[in-house]
């Protein structure tokens, strides 16, 4: 279960976040969990599990909010995007690209 952040290790809003979702991790060890700030305002989150297989993207986003529901609200905020693929929608998720390849923040 990889679970990685571009940003400062310091970062207490990602560590915050990726801490939560340690036992999402453990229960699901062939995920990739990625967390990074984008800008002082906006973190993104991607998830690529082969676990969503058989799973739409509306139970995907619940089953992964009700873990994130424990971010303290203030972090919580801060959370812009939130990516759940199946290891074969990587490749042709233009949102994926966008998570790959961000359009740099202007703040």
């Amino acid at each position: 279960m990889p679970r990685r952040t571009r940003n400062d290790p310091a970062d207490q809003d990602i560590q915050t976040i990726l801490d939560i979702l340690r036992p999402y991790g453990h229960a699901h060890r062939r995920a990739d969990i990625e967390v990074y700030r984008l800008s002082p305002t906006s973190i993104r989150i991607r998830i690529i599990d082969p676990d969503f297989k058989g799973m739409d993207r509306v139970d995907r986003d619940d089953a992964i909010w009700k873990i994130l529901e424990h971010v303290p609200e203030d972090a919580q905020s801060q959370i812009t995007f939130l990516l759940l693929l199946r290891p074969e929608e990587k490749k042709t998720s233009f949102a994926n690209m966008e998570f790959e390849n961000p359009v740099p923040s202007h703040l």
